[in-house]
């Protein structure tokens, strides 16, 4: 590997901001890249994700600076190796992440889904499936928070426009348009008007900055929990923060298998009509969900990842405008 200088040394030359850091990963069993990393963009025009000819394009706020990650696969590999290369101060931590970004040590054989067809069949095509780990629980939690109580359509648009005006531009060859997450500081220092031109309303702009204001800690507690319940627990001392934020953001960085979004608008539907050919409420997808106690998170992936033909219907939602003209 090429060595990458912390960002906040003096010393770091141009040269050596755009030098790319390489790896290829071997995975013990082949690795479906795309089914993986799916839930890493928050919508099509997410500034931290990308997808092109080349592969997907990510960016890390890492604990050495900025960083830009491409991950591709070779042709004919079949997910058997997996190419990366990363650009940045934070390009060394970035690559020595790409395993557990792919799901190393993510492990699905206590899983048993032999009774249920459905899953069978999903499991069965989509073998290569990982639960991710990207490390970086912050880089979860805020999108999570700006998706509180409102459409996916409007948390997207916030999202990008908070990242498009207060983000860093991605280092290296990026995909023009990419940036990386502010820091807490920075988050910490967005104005209440800004975040009403974002489209985000007050009660969530509190929760991102109460946060950011325990931010330290908060990392070290989900960090060191021995379980992850007790990582939600700790998630859920700051104001603001519930189940649902919790799980969204456990999904995307520490791979907690178990989590479930209770309280989402579609997904007790969707595992409802997946298992047992109708909807259901949060209540009824928890029973559901029940025989598969510790896998839960897997069961939910199999099943959005199964190709059924999920009902769209219910009462259309108003999109909310919390900007001020």
């Amino acid at each position: 590997m090429t060595a990458v200088t912390p960002a906040d040394s003096a010393s770091v030359s141009v040269a050596a901001r755009t030098k790319p850091v390489t790896t290829v990963y071997s995975p013990a069993e082949p690795v479906d890249v795309r089914a993986t990393l799916s839930v890493l963009g928050r919508g099509p025009h997410d500034p931290t994700t990308r997808w092109d000819a080349r592969g997907v394009w990510r960016t890390f706020r890492t604990p050495h600076g900025s960083a830009t990650v491409c991950i591709r696969v070779p042709a004919g590999s079949r997910g058997s190796a997996v190419e990366a290369a990363a650009w940045g101060p934070g390009a060394e931590w970035a690559i020595a992440s790409v395993p557990e970004l792919l799901g190393r040590g993510d492990d699905w054989s206590g899983l048993d889904v032999g009774g249920t067809p459905l899953l069978r069949e999903s499991r069965r095509r989509n073998a290569g499936l990982k639960l991710m780990t990207t490390g970086r629980m912050l880089e979860a939690l805020v999108p999570a928070v700006v998706e509180q109580r409102v459409t996916s359509l409007e948390a997207y648009r916030s999202w990008a426009r908070l990242l498009r005006w207060y983000g860093e531009p991605a280092p290296g060859p990026a995909p023009d348009g990419m940036r990386v997450v502010p820091t807490s500081a920075q988050w910490r220092g967005i104005p209440s008007w800004e975040w009403h031109r974002a489209g985000v309303d007050p009660g969530r702009a509190r929760t991102v900055r109460a946060a950011m204001v325990v931010a330290g800690s908060l990392e070290r507690a989900t960090d060191a929990a021995e379980t992850p319940d007790a990582a939600a627990r700790a998630l859920r001392t700051v104001p603001g923060i519930g189940a649902w934020t919790a799980a969204e953001t456990l999904q995307r960085s520490h791979g907690d298998p178990d989590a479930v979004s209770v309280g989402d608008y579609h997904l007790a539907h969707y595992v409802g009509e997946a298992l047992i050919g109708r909807r259901v409420d949060d209540d009824g997808m928890l029973e559901l969900l029940e025989p598969w106690r510790g896998q839960r998170q897997r069961v939910i992936r199999l099943i959005l990842a199964s190709g059924h033909p999920f009902e769209r219907r219910g009462p259309r939602v108003a999109l909310q405008d919390h900007r001020w003209h």
